[in-house]
Parts: structure tokens; sequence; C-alpha cells
């Protein structure tokens, strides 16, 4: 080893959390349906693991609101109700212009190019009609900007309720116009990000996030009137 250095150790995460993750995914994108029951036996063989991690991986999802556990009856999915969206989007944007106001205050170069980079991305997924891969880009941006506010504890509140919202993005479909507003909206917030004017990002991220929870609302809340 040169001059005697010695490598800083790579940073594995515990197996219960990398689980917790893939199954937030399943959840969000409603692979695991809402009100379903989560078999452990199932996720077990899945993944190769035993119940100890998968029930803790569960526990977490559970504080985040994605999974409820009954006594005796396991886990299930919990299901997404309107209610529960009018509680949760004034809080998320709240914490999103928090965050777009502190972000200003500390971001990178290479976090704005970086941010320059998946606007691109998602531009183009945009055009191709990629709405998958759109929100997983479009997820990536909204990390970047709480990593670049640097305030652990905004990041942990925005993550104990952040599954709840992008589930119901996933659940919705965007119409065309919507979809193209919303685009046209994420410009805005590069552009004020690139500027570092922290007021101006913290207002728009608030309003991106009203925006899109008015056209959530609504077809949420017709899919519940198709519902027999």
């Amino acid at each position: 080893m040169k001059d005697g250095l010695i490598p800083a150790p790579i940073a594995r995460r515990p197996l219960h959390e990398e689980l917790a993750e893939h199954l937030r995914q399943l959840i969000i994108e409603c692979a695991l349906e809402p009100g379903s029951k989560i078999s452990e036996k199932d996720l077990c063989a899945q993944f190769a693991v035993s119940r100890t991690p998968l029930r803790e991986a569960l526990k977490l999802l559970s504080t985040e609101g994605l999974v409820q556990l009954t006594p005796h009856r396991g886990a299930s999915v919990t299901e997404l109700t309107t209610e529960e969206l009018e509680h949760i989007f004034p809080v998320m944007g709240a914490l999103e212009a928090l965050a777009g106001e502190l972000a200003c205050q500390h971001v990178t170069d290479a976090e704005i190019e970086r941010a320059r980079k998946l606007q691109a991305e998602m531009e183009a997924q945009h055009k191709s009609g990629d709405l998958r891969g759109y929100f997983r880009t479009n997820e990536e941006i909204h990390q970047l900007i709480f990593a670049a506010a640097q305030n652990p504890t905004l990041t942990q509140m925005s993550r104990s309720i952040s599954g709840r919202v992008r589930r119901a993005r996933y659940m919705a479909n965007l119409s065309t116009t919507r979809w193209s507003a919303a685009v046209k909206e994420h410009r805005a917030i590069l552009t004020a990000l690139s500027k570092r004017d922290g007021e101006r990002l913290g207002t728009l991220l608030k309003e991106h996030l009203a925006n899109k929870f008015e056209v959530l609302h609504e077809a949420l809340l017709a899919e519940l009137e198709a519902t027999p």
C-alpha cells in the first residue's frame, strides 16, 4: 500500500435495508397491490433470505405507512386514500421547499451538472413516452436536492412520507398535458438551482408538488368512483 495508507472500508447497507428498498419499489409500482396480503414465504424464496431480515424490512416499511402489520395475521400492503393524500402532500411540499432553500446554500458545481444531466435524461424519457423511467429519473432529481441541502433531519423526515407520495404518482397516470407541464416546471427548477436562488427554488418546488397533488387527487377520486 502506497505511503502506508489504508483505504477506508466500503460501506455496506444492512440486509434488511436492502430488502426494504426492493419491497418499497414493488409497492410503489403496485407490483404488490394495495390491500394485498404479503407472503413472507414467497418473498423469502424470491430474495433467498430468512424470515428475520424480511420481518425487519417489513417493520421499517410499516413506519413509512406502506405496510400494515396485524398481530396473528401478518403483513399487508396499506390502502391509499384521498384523505391521506390531503394530509401528506402539504407536509411534503413544505419539506421540499425547505430542501430547495437549503440546497442553494450548499449545492456544488458537480451536483448542478448532475442535475442538468438528469433533466436531459428525463426529457428524453418524456419524448419517448417512457413513464416508468421518467418517474425514476424524476425521483433522482428530488433526492439530489435533498442531498444538497445537507440536513440529515430534513432528509429523514422526507423519507418517512415520500414512499406514499411516490406510490400515489404511480397509481394515477399522468395526462399528456400534465406530463408536459411537469417537464416545463422541472426546467424552471433546474434554472433556479443553477442560479442558487433558494427563495425561487423553494417556491417552485412547493408549487410543483401542489400541481401534482391536484391531478392525482382528481385521478384517484375518479378511480374510486369507478370501482364497483
